[in-house]
């Protein structure tokens, strides 16, 4: 704001011109204190913007944790398949085809058997894993792998 000047008696008076401009300096410095306050108390408008800044950083967050994930899993099966004898891995890859088989075989019964809404719960659950198929066939390889693995390991002889 404009400082006010005291008056002495050898100053002439501002023109009318002078005092609408600093009346307009004036409006204009309040109007740009007044809109700094309404932004500073303006709680809704702060909490939504952080809450929209840690939305993003979660966001950002998972994608960097999903992408380490799925690095270290393939990295893992990747070091498992290397460790793994080949006698082991052919034992695994027949008994994953004898298990699919017999899958295939209870699925068969169990959709002639089963009553409609389990069935429909079922279906729900068939496509949940087609989604995440990736993941699930990894963590299964991981998991025969290391059973296979272990199950040698304790036995070597058969």
């Amino acid at each position: 704001m404009t400082p006010d000047k005291p008056h002495s008696g050898d100053e002439k008076a501002p023109s009318p011109e002078e005092l609408r401009e600093q009346v307009e300096s004036t409006r204009q410095e309040l109007g740009t204190t007044v809109e700094a306050l309404a932004a500073r108390t303006d709680v809704k408008s702060r909490a939504h913007e952080k809450t929209t800044a840690v939305r993003q950083q979660v966001a950002h967050r998972t994608t960097q944790v999903r992408t380490q994930l799925r690095d270290r899993a393939t990295h893992a099966a990747h070091v498992v398949h290397d460790k793994t004898p080949e006698p082991v891995r052919a034992k695994a890859a027949a008994a994953s085809g004898q298990v699919r088989e017999k899958a295939a075989h209870a699925g068969q019964l169990a959709r002639e058997r089963a009553p409609e809404p389990v069935r429909a719960k079922a279906g729900q659950g068939v496509r949940a894993a087609r989604d995440n198929r990736t993941p699930l066939l990894v963590a299964a390889g991981v998991l025969i792998a290391v059973l296979s693995v272990r199950r040698f390991r304790k036995h070597p002889h058969r």
